[in-house]
């Protein structure tokens, strides 16, 4: 099938669904982790070169997310430049701020160690390390860990509105420096870590009552499949969120199509998870700003030489294959990561400036990379299928679901369901054969057990709500 036909097959799934389009809006996302950091260092950000609050611009370009790192303790950051710390507990509060002050949401990313989490490194922090062999201890450092960070941000109203737990997680987390050598999954020590890590984040929505998206992040589009299966098979389920890091300087020869062939496999096997790309990145040119050497420098010969508009295109078509495959997202990773004076672990500057949205004078490109977000995609595709103004909630004492539908936007085709946390379907039922009264629906709640409990509606096989229930019997 030709991208031509492909996109008319999309356009035409999206206008069936087209009473969906004031729903949630794909997520155009940008990892913003370095700023409060640049601007400490002199950065002055620039737009038609007058100076301008960087959060600001994202989002009055169309940025609606916010992706901001989480170290344990970062005490490295002691011995560079002034001594201040960054993408710890006090940092990411200013940077998460910033963001909701200019209407984006947040995913806040747990590295869960002092340093930079990576396929190839997953250290515990040093805080943990005397438990690092002690399985319960180190669950139970996780859990509190969790839970008090959130409950702090909950506290500042600065909850974020995802979460995930660990960066491109492919080979585990919480490793002591000797296992971190090791090939291979301990999937038994894995799976109780990262279920402990989401029953934290439960314990949370259920104390705030906020929804929180649970998500997972491995690295590379051609582990999605077998890696994201070894979570399913061991018994890690309860999240929402597949994340999966995509550059072509690291993960070719897979192409954005193969990537978006990918996303609609796991879209297929999994449907009720979302898939977002949470890292990608493209680089504008091969010079330099600074003595820092750059860590992406390979090229697409489709999107060579490259330049601010090879960019833009490369996250057009990224984007575009994405939509096209059910995906909810793209996030692109530090884009605003420019030159400064300030020294990294590595060098002196960024190693970055050649491959963010900004030129060597840190002023926006304005015909570069940023522009992808207001692309006109297929009939915009700002929808992930989402009926926001819909609410169930369970009244205990009646025993009652009930299903509040202000804006009658459920289609009385549409399914409810009830799941447990392992995706197993317990209750089924149409819409149309709910009790109903006004602009509410009301069901009985089945003989279960006392759990928590996804609640879902689905219509022509696509999810348009979800939330979870705890119930008490």
């Amino acid at each position: 099938m030709t991208r031509q036909s492909r996109l008319i097959l999309c356009i035409g799934v999206l206008m069936h669904f087209s009473y969906f389009l004031d729903a949630q809006s794909f997520y155009f996302g940008a990892d913003l982790s370095y700023i409060n950091e640049m601007e400490d260092c002199g950065v002055i950000y620039k737009e038609n070169q007058s100076p301008k609050d960087p959060f600001q611009i994202f989002a009055d370009h169309n940025c609606n997310l916010v992706r901001l790192r989480l170290w344990h303790t970062p005490a490295w950051y002691d011995d560079l430049n002034s001594g201040e710390r960054y993408s710890d507990f006090t940092d990411v509060k200013r940077s998460i701020a910033r963001a909701k002050e200019q209407g984006m949401e947040v995913l806040l990313d747990f590295h869960l160690s002092d340093n930079w989490a990576d396929p190839g490194k997953q250290i515990v922090p040093a805080a943990w390390l005397d438990v690092v062999n002690d399985l319960p201890k180190l669950k139970d450092s996780l859990y509190a860990y969790i839970t008090s960070t959130l409950l702090a941000l909950h506290q500042e109203d600065l909850l974020p509105e995802m979460v995930q737990i660990g960066n491109e997680t492919n080979k585990g987390i919480l490793l002591s420096p000797e296992d971190n050598t090791n090939s291979g999954i301990d999937w038994n020590r894995n799976s109780q870590l990262f279920n402990r890590a989401i029953q934290a984040i439960e314990v949370v929505e259920l104390i705030t009552q906020k929804d929180i998206k649970i998500a997972i992040h491995v690295a590379g589009p051609d582990a999605g499949d077998w890696l994201i299966n070894g979570f399913i098979e061991n018994g890690v389920t309860d999240f929402e969120v597949i994340g999966i890091s995509y550059y072509w300087a690291w993960h070719q020869p897979t192409t954005i199509e193969q990537t978006g062939q990918i996303i609609g496999d796991l879209r297929t096997s999994l449907p009720d998870k979302e898939l977002i790309i949470f890292e990608t990145g493209y680089i504008w040119t091969t010079e330099f700003n600074d003595n820092a050497n750059n860590i992406i420098n390979a090229t697409h010969p489709d999107y060579s030489p490259p330049s601010p508009q090879a960019q833009k295109q490369w996250l057009i078509d990224l984007t575009t294959e994405v939509i096209e495959h059910g995906g909810s997202g793209v996030i692109y990773w530090e884009p605003a990561w420019v030159s400064s004076s300030c020294w990294t672990q590595w060098g002196q500057g960024s190693h970055q400036e050649h491959a963010t949205f900004f030129d060597f004078d840190n002023n926006l490109i304005e015909d570069g990379g940023i522009s992808w977000m207001e692309e006109s995609y297929p009939t915009s595709i700002n929808t992930i299928l989402k009926i926001e103004s819909v609410s169930i909630f369970l009244n205990q004492s009646a025993q009652q679901l009930i299903i509040k539908d202000p804006k009658m936007e459920i289609d009385t085709s549409s399914i409810l369901q009830i799941n447990n946390l392992n995706g197993q379907t317990l209750f089924s039922s149409s819409i149309n054969s709910l009790n109903k009264s006004g602009n509410e629906y009301r069901i009985r709640w089945p003989e279960l057990p006392t759990a928590i409990y996804v609640v879902s509606i689905w219509s022509q096989k696509k999810e348009v709500y979800s939330k979870k229930i705890n119930y008490i019997k």
